[in-house]
């Protein structure tokens, strides 16, 4: 199931999925040094990651 990342505010959407294996994105968090976790989109074939987009200045959010 692919990932879609919504804006709270104007609530513009996107599905994304990954330019190296085509496979669709899907949330994550990232815990950074500090315990702090940020949501992400990652590919479950290569790994690779990316912070989840941002719409009127705000991160869009994910409820997978």
């Amino acid at each position: 199931m692919m990932a879609t990342y919504e804006c709270k505010q104007c609530g513009m959407s996107v599905n994304a999925s990954c330019g190296k294996c085509d496979q669709p994105l899907v949330n994550g968090f990232l815990t950074l040094d500090d315990g702090t976790e940020v949501q992400i989109s990652q590919c479950p074939s290569c790994e690779g990651k990316i912070k989840s987009p941002q719409c009127c200045g705000a991160d869009m959010s994910c409820d997978l």
